[in-house]
């Protein structure tokens, strides 16, 4: 008996070194000098991706230091007009790499280092590897100030930790806690058949359930008759203390009658597995209704995430005629407060009275296969594996307005969208490019590209896509200042720009012919040169500004300033 107890006690402590060592409590301290509230939490459910990091409020507004969160060194830099914007990444000795981004500005040593490397590229977007020894900081250092660059929604620090191998960490698991004393709320909660064969309440579409809260705080389903395999999703959210976000759950589990079935829990994943999340979820309801239903089994062979921490039957249940069940389906947040959503089943094989509708169309795509549409402008070809299923593929061409299906399919990989352009003269393809459609109906340049007689763009979306000309040049604007001015008390120079036709591809700033460091904020079309960056000779200076859009259409601007130094 001592024996047996030893070994148990023995076996508790070694995993509890285990999980102490792989995701060490005490290490890694607030990346901000303010109490943590959180806008996005860890894995999170977003476009084509799960949130790979903590979304951290900044009380709307930007310049709140941002700190190393431990000893290390800064082993990537990053400038982007998109994506994390400005961005940190430090690596401590321990393996992990904490990022940090969104920022408004580095600290002036970590400036100085990125402005001399951007002034010998002449580029103001620019990603860049210090050596070990370049840029050391230490736990609580002034690293940043936080901000809202590239392409951040608002104001707030975007905040990862990675291990050795790039995989994404949720933060949590690391000690750092945000008060959360609230149950996930279910809003929705739906029932889906497998095949034509399943059926819920006589139905083989999705049934939405109804259900109530009872006296325990659980939530009951009204009882559903079903027969074959079916599978259950939910609409959740989680919200923290002291905010409003609609955050997303830490696990999801499903229990039928007792058995732990299936089991989803956001610790860590690749980057390279984050667009399953398309599969994950009930994609067709996203693209129509913009609800994102979690579903509790697994329904595409390629879907291999990594997040399914328990699947019996692929999470399905097969529902035999006259025998009863009950599914009891499990919402958590990372504190533990959960929601659970009960739903008496009882089996009962009956005529199928809504059975799912299936819209025939001439193409029919194997999700294992190479698919080619052709006529006499398009051409393209969708690789292997591209596709969670099998599907009937609606293609249509009315006047060089191409329908690839809708946007309702989710895409996993890339596809080459060609097109013919063998009737334009030389001066026309000048100003041509591929656009598309967006929701309402407006179309937008997309990346197109030219080889020979085709015009050609790579895409992840389906849609509708068509030929269009821009041509009509950006347009520059001086602010706030004008031509010969004296600008000795400004501290800054600003020039806004814009393009309404195919967008922004690419500025250029000079003054007295040399390039100089202007900062474009995207959201608001304003470019910015900050006179601290490096001394002007003289009193007289020229300042040019060329703005070049997508399709090379470009514009100068010129004007003349004095400012004494």
């Amino acid at each position: 008996m001592r024996k047996k107890l030893f070994i148990f006690l023995f076996l508790g402590l070694v995993n509890l070194i285990h999980s102490q060592s792989e995701f060490p409590n005490d290490y890694f301290t607030n990346p901000l000098e303010i109490p943590l509230v959180l806008s996005g939490t860890f894995g999170e459910l977003r476009t084509n991706h799960f949130h790979a990091g903590l979304d951290i409020k900044t009380k709307q507004v930007e310049g709140h230091k941002v700190v190393s969160s431990a000893d290390g060194y800064v082993s990537r830099i990053n400038v982007s007009l998109w994506g994390y914007g400005n961005a940190l990444y430090i690596t401590h000795p321990n393996g992990f790499t904490t990022v940090y981004g969104h920022l408004q500005k580095f600290s002036p040593e970590i400036d100085a280092y990125v402005r001399k490397k951007q002034y010998e590229k002449e580029s103001y977007s620019i990603r860049l590897y210090p050596k070990k020894d370049e840029l050391k900081v230490s736990q609580g250092e002034l690293i940043a100030l936080s901000g809202n660059s590239g392409s951040s929604g608002g104001p707030h620090l975007h905040y990862e930790i990675r291990d050795v191998k790039s995989n994404i960490l949720n933060p949590m698991l690391f000690g750092i806690t945000v008060p959360d004393h609230k149950n996930p709320t279910v809003q929705n909660a739906f029932a889906y058949s497998r095949n034509a064969d399943s059926q819920v309440n006589q139905s083989s579409k999705i049934v939405q359930l109804v259900f109530s809260r009872q006296y325990d705080g659980d939530l009951l389903a009204n009882t559903i008759y079903a027969h074959g395999e079916i599978g259950f999703g939910i609409n959740a959210y989680d919200r923290l203390d002291g905010a409003l976000n609609r955050n997303g759950l830490y696990s999801l589990e499903m229990n039928v009658n007792g058995e732990n079935v299936f089991q989803f829990v956001v610790n860590k994943f690749s980057f390279d597995e984050s667009r399953f999340i398309n599969s994950y979820i009930d994609y067709e309801r996203l693209s129509k209704l913009k609800q994102r239903v979690q579903k509790c089994y697994v329904e595409h062979d390629m879907n291999n995430l990594s997040l399914y921490k328990k699947l019996e039957n692929r999470g399905y249940i097969n529902v035999k005629d006259s025998l009863e069940y009950t599914v009891s389906i499990i919402a958590k947040d990372f504190e533990g407060n959960k929601t659970r959503l009960i739903i008496p089943i009882k089996g009962k094989k009956d005529s199928i009275i809504t059975p799912k509708e299936i819209k025939k169309t001439a193409y029919f795509f194997k999700a294992d296969q190479i698919n080619k549409i052709a006529d006499s402008l398009v051409s393209v070809s969708f690789p292997k594996n591209i596709f969670y299923e099998d599907f009937y593929f609606d293609y249509s061409n009315k006047d060089g307005m191409v329908q690839l299906h809708n946007s309702s399919v989710p895409v996993h990989k890339s596809f080459r969208l060609n097109f013919d352009i063998s009737n334009y003269t030389e001066e026309e393809l000048k100003t041509l490019h591929i656009a598309k459609k967006n929701r309402y109906g407006k179309l937008y340049y997309v990346s197109t590209k030219r080889k020979d007689n085709l015009l050609y763009t790579v895409s992840k979306n389906l849609g509708e896509y068509t030929l269009m000309s821009d041509n009509v040049k950006p347009t520059i604007k001086a602010m706030g200042f004008k031509n010969e001015q004296w600008l000795t008390k400004f501290s800054r120079l600003r020039v806004k720009i814009h393009d309404k036709g195919s967008g922004i591809k690419s500025y250029r700033g000079e003054i007295d012919g040399a390039w100089i460091r202007m900062a474009f904020n995207p959201k608001t079309g304003i470019l910015t040169y900050d006179f601290s960056d490096k001394k002007l000779e003289g009193t007289l200076h020229k300042l040019k500004v060329v703005v070049t859009d997508n399709v090379n259409n470009s514009t100068t601007f010129t004007t003349t300033f004095n400012k004494k130094n």
